[in-house]
């Protein structure tokens, strides 16, 4: 459905040669309307390439053309060998395998017959086709169909991107994904191992008693994390409505409610910038467990990213950007200041003191807001120096107060919290925290967060009197966390931009 309040996008202006092309196509298209239905929908493929490969590519000629295996196949035709009354085409359908979803066609006069065949040479590469037959090998042993009848089945109107070279412009391979999927075989196997991954990442969460639930993506009040929300009115209601950039405050209402392990696999939204890591609209996965602490959820995180790196990419040592990446081998833990020690420089006195953290920063060409605490510092200088350099699963824990709005602080040392964030490959990949279930001290703690936004943070969080009230009748002890799945899915297809691994990202309007 169109959206009738937006001005419409302007339709990028197609090359001299293109325009020639697709004024020929429409010609034909336009004879096809003539001589009858120019878009038949009655044609049922019964088989994919992949599976005819699968079950008869090892097969020889002699074993196979006699068995006479009929076959009907349906797809895009992307070669076309036109040799007098013969002719070759290579057919692509929706199958995933090691011939990419590829078969060959055998298209000869004898066979089909002269009108069909002289239909068959007008089709052009891009047109969706019908095609049964009978399998037989090629001398050079290529499976293929002995085509008995071969359909058009919808007309290209436009001609594909030049087969050797695809798509050459990156934004025009994530404007025109629909050709980007046509084209590349990699781009189609980066969104088969996504839904590999988010699918197993269900079923595992399932599997160990978490219940699926959906909550509300229109909130009245935005919260859940530190971030600047999308706003929206709601006409009905005749109020301000924020989409939502974190499931987590419903989450913790259901552990409120009894339910205690749930998970959902969200669409989150933050007006924020658009880089090779941020997308305005993402996907996260959070999960929320009672009588757990972080320690079991950064077990349990390990667990979980193993899991979904075997079922998308067969194994759990990656490789990305040409580096290795072991997700086998138990993940490194260390604390803010110890990692401030171990990469920034740093000596433990340096990682206490105010000013030299202060000064640190402003070498780097950052000036720290005025009302930064040596906590907001420690972790301003982790965020510019250190973060880029945790290459290897590592959790980072103790996270400060100041920072950590809504986890639980820590029994032995009231300054940090029971926080981790997960960073591989120099990326915030999960974070999660023991949960604060105290009402007065979240309570307070908004009230803070309530204190920054009036002096100018835009990204402070709201305070969210529901939500103390929910924490008023009792939430049990928990621990939760959020997974980044655009960015593990970066990790596990080797892709170094978020925009390769979302089928439609957030791009300026054309024109």
């Amino acid at each position: 459905m169109s959206d009738t309040h937006a001005p419409p996008a302007a339709a990028p202006t197609p090359a001299a040669d293109d325009n020639q092309l697709i004024a020929e196509r429409r010609e034909k298209l336009a004879a096809l309307r003539t001589a009858g239905i120019a878009f038949p929908n009655d044609f049922k493929p019964r088989h994919q390439a992949a599976e005819l490969h699968h079950r008869y590519g090892e097969v020889p000629n002699e074993e196979l053309e006699p068995q006479a295996v009929a076959v009907a196949v349906a797809g895009r035709m992307m070669l076309k060998r036109v040799m007098g009354r013969a002719c070759f085409a290579t057919l692509q359908d929706g199958s995933m395998g090691d011939k990419h979803g590829r078969i060959q066609l055998y298209v000869t006069q004898d066979t089909v017959g002269p009108e069909a065949l002289a239909a068959f040479k007008r089709w052009d590469l891009g047109d969706i086709l019908g095609c049964e037959g009978t399998l037989f090998r090629t001398k050079t042993g290529e499976l293929s169909i002995r085509a008995t009848q071969v359909r058009l089945l919808t007309k290209s109107l436009r001609p594909l991107p030049d087969k050797f070279h695809g798509m050459a412009d990156q934004e025009q391979k994530y404007r025109q994904r629909y050709v980007d999927l046509i084209t590349d075989e990699a781009a189609r196997a980066r969104f088969v191992a996504r839904s590999k991954a988010v699918s197993s990442i269900r079923n595992f969460m399932v599997e160990h008693g978490f219940l699926e639930v959906e909550t509300p993506m229109l909130h009245p009040i935005p919260g859940g994390a530190n971030a600047k929300p999308f706003v929206t009115h709601h006409n009905a209601l005749d109020q301000e409505m924020f989409l939502r950039i974190a499931p987590e405050l419903y989450l913790k209402r259901l552990l409120v409610g009894g339910f205690e392990r749930v998970f959902e696999i969200n669409r989150s939204y933050r007006n924020e910038g658009i880089s090779v890591r941020h997308n305005p609209e993402f996907t996260m996965m959070e999960f929320y467990a009672a009588y757990w602490t972080h320690h079991d959820l950064m077990d349990f995180t390990e667990q979980v990213l193993r899991h979904a790196a075997r079922a998308a990419a067969g194994t759990a040592t990656l490789t990305y950007g040409g580096k290795e990446v072991d997700l086998d081998r138990p993940f490194a833990r260390m604390t803010v200041s110890e990692a401030l020690v171990a990469f920034a420089g740093l000596s433990a006195a340096e990682a206490q003191d105010a000013s030299v953290l202060h000064a640190r920063l402003k070498t780097l060409g950052e000036e720290p807001p005025a009302h930064w605490k040596l906590a907001e510092l420690q972790f301003g200088v982790f965020e510019a120096v250190v973060e880029a350099q945790l290459w290897q699963p590592t959790f980072i824990v103790d996270y400060p107060v100041e920072v950590s709005p809504l986890a639980r602080a820590s029994d032995t040392n009231p300054a940090v919290t029971e926080r981790f964030e997960l960073f591989i490959t120099g990326r915030e990949m999960a974070n999660g925290f023991s949960e604060l279930n105290d009402a007065e001290d979240q309570a307070a703690r908004f009230q803070a967060q309530a204190a920054n936004k009036e002096a100018g943070d835009e990204e402070a969080m709201y305070y969210d009197a529901d939500f103390i009230r929910a924490l008023e009748y009792g939430m049990p002890p928990a621990g939760g966390c959020g997974i980044g799945i655009d960015r593990l899915i970066m990790l596990l297809t080797d892709s170094q931009s978020i925009r390769d691994v979302i089928l439609f990202p957030a791009l300026r309007r054309e024109g």
